[in-house]
């Protein structure tokens, strides 16, 4: 599928390594988290939970009975730290270029983590936003997306989901949307979506009678074929947005 040859409805965009780095919080957050709750980096490593909610991860690592009162401790380290998050490039252009109502924000942050972020990174608040706290289960299930399009009005079988992990990418299939992948926090190994680019800054969208066209400039190198991109999530420290 060639993306220039469709108009969408809407387009939904996850947010952490998507349009916001938010890296080194992550790495900091997850970092005094962990040594507070005696998890090894090993342990943390093993979780691979970039685009998974918190919550889930935190779950994964300590077990049911303390996942509670250890979620709600990375939720308040995370959104105490947000001072260094920052636009991605190409993002103020491109949501400058979406239409009024064409777009939304779904991640897998909680609302107090998403609205402190985006605030930290100067986000314009979007027409819609979907959140962790808003869904009974995260990425990779589609309900986020689902909602999302529900939200504006739309089908999702007529959106196109920007995201940069695989949770996300699976999640926006399962809903039935269009894919493009960034390559922020995956720079190499395999993304699977209809579009791959490394940067936003490598795309183009325009306003059209009945939504959006999404034009990319510069797809990225074949997976695996390597060129880092700056900004992406160190191995080890999951992302939990």
């Amino acid at each position: 599928m060639s993306l220039p040859d469709r108009t969408f409805a809407a387009v939904l965009l996850d947010m952490d390594g998507t349009l916001v780095d938010s890296t080194a919080a992550i790495a900091r957050s997850w970092t005094a988290w962990a040594l507070e709750h005696g998890v090894t980096g090993e342990e943390l490593a093993a979780v691979r939970g970039h685009g998974r909610p918190a919550p889930e991860i935190v779950r994964d690592l300590v077990g049911a009975e303390r996942a509670e009162l250890a979620a709600a401790r990375i939720g308040e380290l995370e959104v105490a730290d947000v001072a260094d998050v920052v636009q991605l490039p190409g993002v103020p252009e491109l949501l400058a270029a979406l239409p009024a109502g064409r777009w939304a924000v779904v991640t897998s942050c909680g609302s107090a983590l998403a609205d402190a972020r985006r605030g930290a990174a100067g986000l314009p608040e979007p027409p819609a936003l979907v959140t962790y706290d808003d869904v009974a289960r995260g990425k990779p299930d589609p309900e986020c997306f689902l909602l999302g399009a529900r939200r504006l009005g739309v089908d999702p079988a007529d959106c196109l989901v920007v995201e940069d992990a695989p949770a996300g990418l699976a999640a926006a299939r399962a809903a039935g949307c269009a894919t493009l992948a960034v390559r922020t926090t995956h720079p190499t190994g395999p993304l699977e979506a209809d579009a791959v680019v490394a940067l936003l800054s490598d795309v183009r969208a325009r306003a059209v009678d009945g939504g959006v066209r999404v034009e990319v400039l510069r797809e990225d190198a074949p997976a695996g074929a390597g060129g880092g991109v700056p900004g992406g999530v160190p191995g080890g420290v999951p992302g939990g947005v």
